[in-house]
């Protein structure tokens, strides 16, 4: 598949976003176990769930970059009931509803027991509806059949994985930047086990797509299954948008040169990160931002590479 730079934007930063959101949702739920929060955590809880929004948001504009004609996506909605690209539409927009809420009880509503309630039900909420986002966004690549490695059982997992380590990377941040707190480098070590962990399923997913068979015969796609076909001439004498979108190869080597900066970024800068704060040579804010550009940027890569070596069907015929 042609790996199209809106929709690699989109899955990188909206995942984050919500990944962030979902932390964020899930903190406020525990909160309320405790009696509420303090008031740097709250300041916190409260940019984590404003920049999660922001990112959700510019990830979902940069998806209508893709589509021939953005003014029309509004009809993607009425799908909910078979479609998982209308699902993930009606989720995204239904998502900031109680982000937004959450951001106005924690501005204007005074501190008490009625306050940390609704917290808790709009944290439990938002992170329930940003993880089912996330959820619908990777199974419109799952559900579809002429692509055999979208079908693969780890890319939902993989998918969840990557917004959730995202957006904790992101949360650190946060954290690093308020001076009264809880100390970030004290969770840099699990976010790099995190990476490992997401970086190891995704060289299992790379290692099951390299050995699997072809999906189709040429002689399949032409409608003579288990015959041999031999192409002389090629379908059309110019290119079409089959052969635009849906025929694209990768080069062997470029496709190892990005898997080694997608482990880089998911593995090694966010270890360099974590032994460098635990040592004293860098102050928390710096690992912390040098481990959620390090997972960004090899979020970016393993979502080109996603698009890029997606074989679909019809390349056989073409």
């Amino acid at each position: 598949m042609h790996p199209a730079l809106s929709v690699i934007f989109f899955t990188t930063l909206s995942g984050a976003g919500y990944g962030l959101l979902a932390w964020s949702g899930l903190a406020l739920a525990l909160a309320a176990l405790r009696g509420g929060l303090p008031l740097a955590p709250e300041g916190v809880q409260l940019a984590g769930v404003v920049l999660g929004l922001v990112l959700s948001t510019v990830g979902l504009l940069c998806s209508l970059a893709h589509l021939g004609k953005p003014a029309r996506a509004w009809r993607a909605f009425s799908q909910w009931r078979t479609s998982w690209l209308s699902r993930e539409g009606v989720l995204a927009v239904a998502t900031p509803l109680p982000a937004l809420a959450i951001v106005g009880l924690l501005l204007w509503m005074p501190s008490g027991a009625t306050r940390t309630a609704a917290l808790a039900c709009l944290g439990g909420l938002m992170l329930a509806l940003a993880l089912a986002t996330v959820a619908c966004t990777a199974m419109i690549y799952a559900s579809l059949r002429p692509i055999p490695a979208w079908r693969h059982p780890l890319v939902l997992p993989v998918y969840l994985l990557f917004a959730l380590l995202t957006g904790l990377a992101l949360q650190l941040v946060i954290l690093a930047a308020v001076p009264v707190g809880p100390d970030p480098g004290r969770m840099l070590p699990a976010l790099t086990l995190s990476g490992l962990v997401v970086a190891a399923l995704k060289w299992l997913y790379w290692r099951a797509i390299d050995r699997a068979p072809q999906p189709a015969a040429r002689g399949a796609a032409v409608g003579l299954p288990g015959r041999e076909v031999r192409v002389f001439e090629r379908p059309h004498t110019e290119a079409s948008y089959i052969t635009r979108e849906m025929v694209f190869e990768v080069a062997r080597r470029h496709a190892r040169g990005l898997r080694a900066a997608a482990i880089a970024g998911l593995a090694v800068l966010p270890l360099l990160a974590s032994a460098a704060a635990a040592l004293g040579w860098m102050p928390a804010l710096a690992a912390s931002l040098l481990a959620a550009l390090g997972l960004l940027a090899g979020a970016f890569a393993e979502r080109w590479l996603f698009f890029a070596q997606a074989k679909h069907v019809v390349a056989a015929y073409y």
